[in-house]
């Protein structure tokens, strides 16, 4: 197989994913005029919904091989749930990211595929390794979203570690000053918009979840539950609780300030301390070798150029 045939079979698959991935409107104009026609019942419009969201790429693998679906598209409820989650840790709400996420994933497999049997074709392997190497470059590609989407996750949440003691100093003294608690988180909110955006986002959705007529410790343990953090958690659990026992709201807060600092200069004297240990391999293989070679050099040097003026010393 010469380079030609594979570029051009790399091609028509990356056209055929992508082709795939555009939703069916056809499909959505329909339902939507049997339901302005009173045809359709009310899970109709459900229906609707759910069609915007999915794309084609998933009932195309669906029909083809089942096994393949369950392999790419999360078909229980529970792996939903736990994507969609991971994707709202990272920052992604919209309503089509998990379709996005999945997609992307595809994509990059049917890259990573091309790439493994354009490398094996250049580097003249035979059938056996050509079909390791492709099916590597496919699987690489394929879990790559997956480390991206951690990684995502992952610095989004320190990022909101970070901001937590000075929004709970700031949620402190607006509840001091006679904020009612829901005041202060969207005051909160729009404060630390400019300094801690991904907190200030998750404290506004909190804000307007409640104002939306759900309970408050439901829009707050949601918070909890979209940041995966848990400081937050804890935080969450402190407000609650102060709520529930009439306890000082604000003492409450200050006091899980002050646990929060001591937790994050524990955790910053933690690293201080591994400092020394992770710079030892460093030092040994290039520091240590390169001092060795200046300050023994010259001193070599000098030593083969009187071996070689005086030979009976040779």
């Amino acid at each position: 197989m010469d380079f030609v045939t594979i570029a051009v079979l790399l091609l028509l698959a990356i056209g055929l994913v992508v082709f795939s991935i555009l939703p069916n409107r056809k499909d959505e104009r329909d339902q939507v005029r049997r339901r302005l026609s009173g045809q359709g019942s009310g899970s109709d419009a459900i229906d609707i919904r759910e069609k915007a969201k999915a794309s084609a790429a998933g009932d195309l693998v669906k029909k083809a091989t089942p096994m393949l679906n369950r392999l790419i598209m999360a078909t229980t409820d529970q792996e939903q749930t736990q994507l969609r989650l991971k994707l709202a840790t990272a920052g992604f709400r919209q309503a089509q990211a998990q379709t996005i996420f999945l997609a992307s994933k595809t994509i990059v497999a049917v890259v990573g595929l091309g790439l493994g049997a354009l490398f094996g074709v250049y580097a003249g392997l035979d059938l056996v390794s050509l079909l390791g190497a492709t099916a590597f470059g496919a699987g690489a590609g394929f879990m790559l979203p997956n480390f991206w989407l951690s990684m995502a996750a992952g610095s989004r949440m320190e990022k909101i570690r970070c901001g937590l003691p000075d929004t709970l100093d700031l949620m402190v003294v607006s509840v001091e000053s006679g904020l009612a608690l829901d005041a202060a988180l969207k005051r909160v909110g729009d404060e630390m918009a400019r300094v801690h955006v991904d907190l200030s986002d998750e404290m506004r959705i909190a804000t307007m979840e409640t104002q939306m007529g759900i309970p408050r410790a439901e829009s707050l343990e949601n918070m909890a539950r979209r940041t995966g953090l848990e400081e937050v958690r804890s935080l969450v659990s402190v407000i609650l609780q102060a709520e529930k026992f009439g306890t000082s709201v604000s003492r409450a807060l200050r006091n899980q300030a002050d646990s929060l600092r001591t937790k994050r200069r524990q955790a910053a004297e933690e690293r201080a301390q591994k400092t020394a240990v992770k710079l030892m391999l460093p030092l040994v293989m290039f520091i240590f070798p390169a001092m060795g070679v200046v300050l023994g050099g010259p001193a070599v040097l000098k030593m083969i150029e009187a071996l070689k003026n005086n030979p009976t010393l040779g």
